[in-house]
């Protein structure tokens, strides 16, 4: 690994904090300290590029969502349970885990959740069989359901049938949430607490608290076509329903941010303009948003957005969100936006991606010159960390992918 760069070399060119950011960094005086300024007598400064220690990677990671020096930029590629299975040996009889330090990552790893949602007059079953799993909720009005049907080579579930179609359906649904009450999972938390300590300072860990009320909406509950029927024809059933999605998910939160032992919480949003408008972002889930990410700094957590589609059009209102990073920051064609674009509309919030799934198909030098192209065309490189964005194709070789991140752990950055 590339050594840290002499002082006489400084890689340290300035930079500000908001309040709401971790502290303190100055070290002056006995009282915690937010940093207004760095300065090269910052201790996380002169830890580094001074008395050249290699951070872990957990330091490495949780560094740059706090916009803090680095070491070197974190890498990530993002596998999944497909991934090896779809290689040849002796990657196909390897784990992620020992995927991952084959090809040298910066961890980055899922937490159970703590969480168990309580209810009185409905219930949620859930039935697989031959490759279709049918959810059902059911209230005292009746049942909706929700088919997905499972798809072997990318080892996920897409919804094929959505449960809400009528107007009938979203009071039903809307009666089902009501019901709910989010308590405290004892046994979940002894087993994230467990899984925290056994990764250490060997990554990142991270939880899911869930998705905004229109997201979800979207997705899951009514589908493109019929969400947007829905909003328009009857917009205030809908919003009744997302206020009773929001209290559920609100509490979540908070349970999250007082309890759970995760480095990172997340917002699973999947946020994209080909989804949704900038205008109903604004009116029906930036306000959501705003909660989830105001109790996460009043707890003293650090909340990220995982948003993996085209976000250029709601750069301008995500920068007024008070979370610590967007993940699955995801380039062209994929995506929309690349690097530049976040530092410029958002640039005190770390950057988590900057590639696509197209560009992880090509060589090893094609990927690496696209990635050098959109480091060396920022102003710093405080608050990025470089990933495959979405999830890592499987048409791209481990060892492209160890060759990226190779090259990754060597470029000079600049502070």
């Amino acid at each position: 690994m590339r050594a840290p760069q002499s002082p006489a070399r400084s890689p340290f060119v300035g930079s500000r904090l908001p309040e709401f950011r971790e502290g303190p960094y100055c070290g002056a005086g006995s009282q915690p300290a937010y940093c207004r300024d760095w300065c090269e007598t910052c201790p996380a400064y002169v830890r580094i590029w001074v008395e050249g220690v290699v951070l872990t990677s957990r330091e490495r990671w949780l560094a740059a969502v706090r916009m803090a020096p680095v070491d070197r930029l974190p890498f990530w590629p993002k596998l999944d349970g497909s991934y090896a299975r779809m290689q040849r040996a002796p990657f196909s009889d390897m784990d992620t885990d020992a995927l991952h330090n084959w090809m040298g990552s910066d961890k980055h790893v899922g937490l159970s959740d703590c969480v168990v949602e309580r209810r009185k007059r409905t219930s949620l079953d859930v039935v697989e069989e031959d490759g279709t799993r049918r959810t059902f909720f059911t209230a005292p009005a009746g049942r909706l359901e929700l088919v997905e049907v499972f798809d072997g080579p990318s080892r996920s579930w897409h919804p094929v049938a959505h449960p809400v179609a009528s107007v009938d359906d979203v009071a039903l649904m809307t009666e089902w949430y009501e019901d709910i009450t989010p308590e405290l999972d004892m046994d979940g938390l002894a087993k994230a607490r467990a899984r925290a300590a056994s990764v250490g300072e060997g990554g990142v860990t991270a939880m899911g608290i869930g998705t905004s009320a229109l997201m979800h909406w979207v997705e899951f509950l009514a589908g493109i076509e019929n969400a947007h029927y829905l909003l328009i024809e009857h917009p205030a059933l809908v919003a009744g329903l997302f206020d009773a999605m929001h209290r559920v998910t609100l509490r979540r939160a908070e349970i999250a941010c007082e309890h759970h032992p995760a480095d990172l919480l997340y917002m699973v949003e999947n946020t994209s303009t080909t989804l949704i408008s900038p205008r109903q972002y604004r009116d029906l889930c930036y306000g959501h948003i705003r909660a989830y990410a105001e109790a996460a700094r009043d707890a003293g957590r650090l909340l990220i957005l995982h948003m993996c589609g085209h976000l250029k059009a709601l750069l301008p209102d995500l920068a007024t969100l008070a979370v610590a990073g967007f993940e699955a920051f995801t380039s062209p064609p994929v995506g929309n936006t690349s690097f530049m674009d976040g530092r410029r509309a958002c640039p005190e919030t770390c950057l988590i991606g900057g590639t696509n799934a197209v560009l992880w198909t090509k060589s090893a030098e094609a990927i690496i010159a696209e990635i050098e192209a959109s480091l060396d065309a920022l102003p710093h490189h405080r608050g990025l960390v470089v990933t495959s964005a979405g999830v890592m194709p499987p048409l791209c070789a481990p060892e492209t992918i160890k060759a990226v991140g190779d090259w990754v752990k060597t470029y000079p950055v600049r502070m």
